[in-house]
């Protein structure tokens, strides 16, 4: 049967930014794959809650968990029209204190960060064109950071890892045009249970940035929705920052 709804992917979607754009999605009239590495408990919840989605659990740093990721969101309702690369994981280590950042941190951050948001664009690359012949081009939406483009972040092996992801980003807006419009987010802080303890963030946010706050998970799911309905934009790096990068 022709499933009516367009479908979204959303990686790393059962809190923070990620749970905020499947809602988002969900109530955008998309049916949504919520998807995390570990919280199976929360996924299926929020699953549950939304009113037509499934959940799948895989570890992206494992290409073969990959793979069956993007099978079984085709295999849900036999479509994909949006995917939105949302997992990412960071260190915090001081910028100075080269010799923290190891070849491993190196190796685990690029492998989650930006291997596996290129895996999943590849193996959902059909999927996505075919959606195109249905009259709207497939998106792709890269979950990034403000520190892939000014030279700030929690670790330089986590702020790489994003510019790498901004600069692929671009790359492939022009190897999927016109079928296929790709696109990032590039978030400042975001309020979210992660970042609860950064105090010396918060305190920047709230007296140099021009908004005078941080984001809400619901200003980045806002963000990424507007990619999602433009059908023109493509190779954007959206910097979500509430002007800080202006002063």
């Amino acid at each position: 049967m022709h499933h009516e709804r367009p479908v979204a992917l959303v990686t790393g979607s059962t809190s923070g930014i990620g749970a905020a754009v499947a809602r988002r999605l969900a109530r955008d009239g998309f049916s949504v794959v919520v998807h995390s590495r570990s919280s199976a408990q929360a996924g299926l919840a929020l699953a549950a809650e939304l009113d037509s989605a499934v959940y799948v659990q895989a570890d992206l740093a494992d290409d073969a968990a990959r793979v069956k990721l993007i099978d079984d969101a085709i295999a849900a309702w036999g479509r994909l029209d949006v995917l939105v690369n949302n997992a990412g994981i960071s260190r915090v280590i001081p910028h100075a204190d080269l010799a923290a950042a190891t070849p491993d941190i190196w190796h685990e951050l690029h492998e989650v960060n930006v291997v596996a948001p290129f895996r999943l664009i590849a193996l959902a690359e059909k999927a996505l064109r075919d959606a195109a012949q249905r009259g709207r081009s497939g998106c792709v939406v890269n979950v990034s950071s403000h520190a892939g483009v000014r030279p700030k972040g929690a670790s330089i092996p986590y702020a790489a890892s994003k510019a790498a992801l901004n600069h692929m980003t671009r790359l492939l807006a022009v190897s999927l045009a016109p079928d296929i419009r790709v696109n990032a987010v590039a978030p400042g802080l975001v309020d979210t249970p992660l970042t609860a303890g950064w105090t010396h963030a918060q305190q920047l946010w709230k007296e140099r940035s021009p908004m005078r706050r941080a984001a809400s998970p619901d200003d980045i799911a806002q963000a990424v929705a507007m990619l999602v309905t433009s059908d023109y934009l493509t190779g954007e790096i959206l910097l979500s920052d509430g002007g800080l990068n202006l002063t």
